[in-house]
């Protein structure tokens, strides 16, 4: 059984607020209860009903062996989507979408070798014997694409699914995703288009908490989906 969070939890969060009535988007109207001090407020009721759904999808996709992306450029979720992604051992992005991930995505993987040669030759007892120059340089790029893509290094192919912690803030990934027909889960607020996302979530994407929330749902609901590991044979 799916666990989504309370009605109760998500209020304390503040899931249900959205941004001020004047960057509202007209789409997004359906799951707008109404307005308080000028601001939009989310109807939770729509918010749970979307969850509930998004959960079943991704449970689909994990059982199936799927692989799916979290992905943020928001400051404040960074660390938060890296710890949920990590905690059910599914790849992430916590930095600026680079263009061409989806639909460039050979080439981008390159990117992914070189770093395991970097890393690789770091750790070899050879790396000791060059100038302190050289071993800064090789560092230093090392770092930068651990940066950008170390959350994804392991991918062997495109990503089967992305979680996006904002659709508004997101959107080149959005637009690649849809390129690629590769389906979308995101925290939509009520500044965002939701009609280009397979599954929306009406939900604040910019308090840690109503963050938080959120990606915790999912990430353990990708780690109850996955089958439990074989126990060793006896004899």
């Amino acid at each position: 059984m799916l666990e989504t969070p309370t009605l109760r939890e998500m209020l304390a969060a503040g899931v249900h607020f959205g941004h001020k009535k004047a960057r509202w988007n007209p789409r997004m109207a359906p799951y707008i209860f109404g307005t308080k001090n000028g601001v939009s407020i989310i109807n939770l009721e729509k918010t749970r009903e979307m969850l509930e759904a998004a959960l079943v999808a991704v449970a689909d996709e994990v059982k199936a062996g799927k692989n799916i992306v979290f992905v943020t450029s928001k400051r404040q979720a960074k660390e938060v989507v890296k710890e949920a992604a990590i905690s059910c051992g599914m790849p992430y992005i916590a930095e600026k979408w680079r263009g061409g991930i989806l639909t460039n995505f050979e080439t981008i993987s390159k990117s992914f070798k070189t770093l395991k040669n970097l890393t690789d030759q770091m750790a070899s007892a050879d790396f000791q014997k060059i100038s302190n120059i050289e071993q800064n340089k090789i560092k230093e790029k090392a770092e930068k694409i651990e940066r950008i893509f170390g959350g994804i290094a392991n991918l062997k192919k495109k990503p089967d699914m992305l979680f996006l912690i904002g659709a508004y803030d997101e959107q080149i990934a959005v637009k690649e995703a849809l390129r690629e027909e590769i389906p979308v889960i995101a925290l939509v607020d009520t500044n965002a288009n939701p009609e280009d996302v397979a599954w929306p979530i009406p939900a604040n994407d910019d308090a840690t908490k109503s963050i938080k929330l959120l990606v915790s749902t999912f990430a353990k609901a990708i780690a109850d989906a996955k089958p439990a590991p074989e126990a060793p044979s006896q004899g």
